[in-house]
């Protein structure tokens, strides 16, 4: 990554975080190539910001690297905007004490090992194993995580009952809920 092209990742995407005043513990910007010369968008832009118990987290790809950085930048905002307005309105006092005790029990995303990810894989293979940490939560702030996340599905340990659910995003819009069948 050349100087120039490093001081405009952290001009546009640091910017943006220290701007909104989010309590961000950590900002991590990962920037590379796809080698596929069938790829129309080869530049890709990762940003993953790390919160007290929540993770924000943005892949964009365009055909130039400061055009990648620039959309990254903008959802990132975008995220974080509603993150602020979202969870930081609907807090309690009791709900404040949960966050504590949740941000010592939470585990930022592992690092992506590019190298094993540009490997050619045969369509039936895993392609990546992730070990995550259930954190106990309400349905509500489950989709606080999704949309800060911006992942189809979130794995979680429901707050009141302790089993493991998943939520995800329909294709026809709004949310679905996995739950265990004994509940």
């Amino acid at each position: 990554v050349s100087d120039s092209l490093r001081a405009y990742a952290e001009d546009k995407i640091g910017g943006s975080v220290e701007q909104l005043d989010v309590g961000a513990i950590a900002c991590e910007i990962v920037l590379y190539r796809e080698k596929n010369p069938a790829n129309p968008n080869p530049a890709i832009c990762e940003v993953t910001v790390l919160m007290k118990g929540h993770v924000a987290r943005v892949e964009e790809s365009e055909q130039d690297m400061f055009a990648a950085i620039d959309v990254a930048a903008a959802k990132i905002a975008r995220q974080l905007r509603k993150f602020k307005t979202r969870v930081r309105s609907k807090r309690t006092k009791k709900s404040e004490q949960d966050v504590a005790l949740r941000s010592e029990a939470a585990h930022p995303e592992t690092e992506l090992d590019l190298d094993a990810l540009m490997d050619e894989l045969a369509e039936d293979e895993v392609v990546r194993r992730k070990q995550i940490a259930y954190t106990p939560l309400t349905e509500e702030e489950a989709l606080v995580q999704i949309d800060l996340i911006g992942h189809d599905f979130f794995v979680f340990t429901d707050r009141d009952s302790g089993s493991v659910h998943v939520i995800y995003r329909r294709s026809d819009g709004g949310y679905g809920l996995l739950t265990p069948k004994d509940e």
